[in-house]
């Protein structure tokens, strides 16, 4: 394996791929099939650079790149606040080459005032997080218990509001009523909501990974599930592919090239196999 991403990314053939994790590529509990696996490998095995474009924090993220064996140059997480680059002299392999974080603060103080009863959670630019009581339906791996007033203290990466008693719907009009001009961000299926510093996506930080491969938009292909994806499909519909899974929002769907099978039907199994093929012995390098 090598790092000369700029020989290997010259082929008129090479795609950019970047998936979606939960919903995607994985199940909601957190397995893969290994039709997944298989095809997720066929692609990069093809020559074409692979990559993963996820909300999780780099640490939930490294376990499922490390099973579908994918090694890419960069890797997007926190929905695009933090961007990580390969690095062989770093233990994981990578380090944190791209940081976007905002004081969070305001955000938390207004969502507050309309969501007294809401669970919070933040996330520091070294993927350490502080989260209030009652967050026990989030992950919690690198954490500390702290009072709300605590989560404001330095700069995040990511803020996570979950209200368990209400519905998605209701959910959505309270958080839209809060006018949140000043950040980015998404409702999940259920009753949670992922904030991101201002303009900051995954597409934003897809576009910087597509700028240091020089890989043109019509050769772009993501594939997701969720609202946090919308700007990702928005950015990748200017040329390229964006997939919807069959399970995802109709909001999701609209903004989509085309839709696949739902995760549940390996769909993203489908939607890969009209990737062309790139033999490697016409290319000077591989990319992950």
């Amino acid at each position: 394996m090598t790092t000369s991403a700029t020989a290997a990314d010259s082929s008129s053939d090479t795609w950019l791929v970047a998936l979606d994790i939960d919903g995607t590529v994985i199940y909601e509990d957190g397995t893969m099939t290994d039709a997944v696996v298989e095809a997720v490998r066929h692609v990069r095995d093809a020559g074409h650079v692979v990559t993963l474009a996820t909300g999780r924090s780099w640490e939930m993220t490294r376990p499922i790149l490390e099973s579908l064996e994918l090694t890419p140059e960069y890797v997007v997480c926190a929905n695009g606040a933090i961007t990580m680059m390969r690095d062989e002299l770093e233990e994981s392999g990578y380090r944190r080459e791209f940081i976007e974080t905002f004081d969070a603060g305001p955000v938390l103080r207004r969502i507050r005032e309309g969501l007294p009863g809401g669970r919070f959670l933040v996330e520091d630019p070294q993927g350490h997080r502080l989260f209030t009581k009652g967050m026990n339906e989030w992950n919690l791996n690198n954490s500390t218990e702290v009072e709300f007033e605590e989560l404001a203290r330095t700069p995040v990466t990511r803020v996570v509001v979950m209200s368990p008693d209400q519905e998605p719907a209701e959910f959505l009009e309270l958080v839209e009523s809060l006018g949140l001009h000043q950040v980015s961000y998404s409702i999940g299926f259920t009753a949670w909501l992922d904030v991101a510093p201002d303009g900051v996506n995954k597409g934003t930080a897809l576009e910087r990974v597509r700028g240091f491969h020089d890989i043109p938009m019509e050769r772009v292909f993501v594939a997701g599930d969720g609202r946090n994806d919308i700007e990702m499909f928005e950015w990748a519909s200017a040329g390229g592919r964006a997939v919807a899974m069959g399970q995802a929002p109709d909001d999701v769907k609209a903004v989509a090239t085309e839709v696949t099978g739902s995760v549940l039907d390996d769909g993203l199994v489908a939607a890969l196999a009209q990737l062309p093929e790139v033999a490697l012995s016409d290319r000077s390098t591989s990319v992950g």
